[in-house]
């Protein structure tokens, strides 16, 4: 540590983002203490498990693998001993004419794709990947690799002419559509802003990295399931000497004269000479009293909920892909009344996650786990204020199964040994803020430099992590967050 003291540091919270920073923090010869209120750490990475059944509860599709990758090295964690699948195709969308358009990673299968089904949108494809291949790295140096501390660090001259020729005041999807002439395929291009919560048209073009890296690096898929990592993380962890406390529920962050002094649990006062929160920011404000707030007085957007079905299966379907997209007649339209309004449309997307398409020992020899996800609106919506919200809830989820059957999953219903539903009102009653499924939204004033960041207040010896500071969602996006935040405690003790 270039002779700088070793500090008894506590991490609040045991999601992806709480144990990277945990680790690095022990790697740098800190004593790390990491408090997590329930009985699991992983947050949002967890298992949904069903009977003999398990899939994966929150994250599915692996983008940017060399990232991941890189950071679990310098995390510590021995990268030989997790396993990455190539899904090729990456996935299929079903348009409600009938037509099924694949994303493939190969640049050759995607061009025969395209000029299979949308021919005249060739060159605005080759444009896309031309024009994002210079302007990703270049991006992600100045938004991913860096925090801002300041919003002097934003509004360099190089920033401001990378964000004008990204066209950053524009959205995802007006980006798209300046490539493709045909919606559909724009909305191909758009949609992916659905994985960390944010609307096409309301997410900053910022964001267009999202669909431009699975194009360039693929969509991989963690063997096992994405939270199979968490018992590698956490005997990476116990090697590493941070120690877990699970059930420790964090009731108060104590601060006195502006600094950090520790933490309270329901078993008492406990010191620390740092303090790292690592869940939705906006709940920060409730454990520091007196301090909070400017949390308090900022009116965050919750990102988009979920609707979730899970399904165990008694046979399999053969010729299918692990991921699908499956869009209604006016999906762009529905999606703008649900981010705005608040309102569940009675034909919603979906998108269906098979992971025995890609490996078969997700399930038992012959069977099948599947989650189908809708997007939804966070808790705070009317649509789950009403009275008969269960019935409803159930019809959606009669629903999604039978359009599923109808449009890619034969015999669907008739297979069904298992199922459970998860809404965004359980997401609200575990603790995620809103019930939004990825923390606060991916919107123009919650993004890049205004997204809050690492030090949210103006106390010494505290600091926040995870999907709702910046960089964002994501769990290689989460992860770099914990490296910056770690880097940044080192340079800290340097000085």
């Amino acid at each position: 540590m270039g002779g700088a003291r070793a500090l008894n540091i506590a991490v609040a919270g045991g999601g992806i983002g709480g144990i990277t920073t945990a680790l690095m923090l022990a790697k740098n010869g800190h004593r790390v203490t990491l408090h997590e209120k329930s009985d699991r750490l992983g947050g949002r990475l967890c298992f949904e498990e069903l009977g003999r059944f398990r899939i994966d509860q929150g994250p599915t599709i692996v983008l940017l693998p060399d990232m991941l990758l890189k950071l679990l090295r310098e995390a510590g964690i021995d990268t030989s001993r997790i396993s990455l699948l190539p899904c090729d195709p990456m996935y299929k969308i079903h348009y409600p004419d009938g037509a099924v358009f694949e994303k493939w990673h190969n640049e050759d299968r995607q061009l025969a794709e395209l000029t299979r089904l949308f021919p005249a949108d060739t060159d605005g494809y080759r444009r896309y990947m031309q024009e994002h291949d210079e302007s990703f790295p270049l991006g992600k140096r100045a938004f991913l690799d860096r925090p801002f501390l300041s919003t002097r660090q934003a509004f360099t001259t190089a920033n401001i002419r990378l964000l004008l020729k990204m066209r950053a005041y524009r959205s995802v999807r007006a980006r798209a559509a300046a490539y493709f002439q045909d919606p559909r395929l724009a909305d191909a291009y758009s949609l992916q802003t659905l994985y960390i919560g944010g609307a096409p048209r309301r997410t900053p073009a910022l964001y267009s990295f999202i669909p431009y890296a699975e194009q360039r690096f693929g969509v991989w898929y963690v063997k096992g399931g994405y939270a199979s990592l968490l018992p590698v993380l956490q005997e990476a962890m116990a090697a590493a000497g941070v120690e877990m406390k699970l059930r420790s529920t964090v009731t108060r962050i104590v601060v006195e004269e502006g600094s950090v002094k520790g933490l309270e649990t329901q078993d008492g006062f406990l010191p620390y000479d740092k303090v790292i929160y690592n869940g939705d920011l906006p709940l920060l404000a409730g454990l520091v009293p007196g301090y909070g707030d400017k949390l308090k007085k900022r009116r965050f957007t919750p990102s988009s909920g979920c609707l979730l079905v899970f399904l165990g299966t008694n046979r399999r379907w053969d010729h299918s892909v692990s991921h699908q997209f499956f869009l209604p007649p006016d999906f762009d339209r529905n999606l703008q009344r649900m981010f705005r309004e608040g309102i569940m449309p009675q034909t919603p997307s979906f998108y269906t996650f098979q992971p025995t398409a890609i490996d078969p020992e997700a399930a038992p020899e012959g069977e099948s786990i599947l989650y189908l996800m809708i997007p939804a609106p966070p808790a705070c919506a009317p649509f789950w204020q009403q009275k008969d919200i269960e019935s409803r809830i159930q019809s959606l989820a009669d629903w999604v199964v039978a359009e599923a059957e109808r449009r890619g999953f034969p015999g669907l219903r008739a297979s069904i040994v298992e199922q459970h539903v998860r809404t965004p009102l359980d997401a609200q009653a575990s603790g995620l803020f809103q019930g939004g499924s990825f923390g606060i939204a991916p919107v123009m004033g919650q993004s890049g430099w205004m997204r809050p960041q690492f030090k949210p207040l103006p106390v010494q010896g505290l600091y926040a992590v995870g999907a709702s500071t910046h960089p964002g969602g994501g769990v290689p996006i989460v992860m770099q967050g914990a490296k910056l935040l770690a880097d940044h405690i080192r340079m800290e003790l340097e000085l």
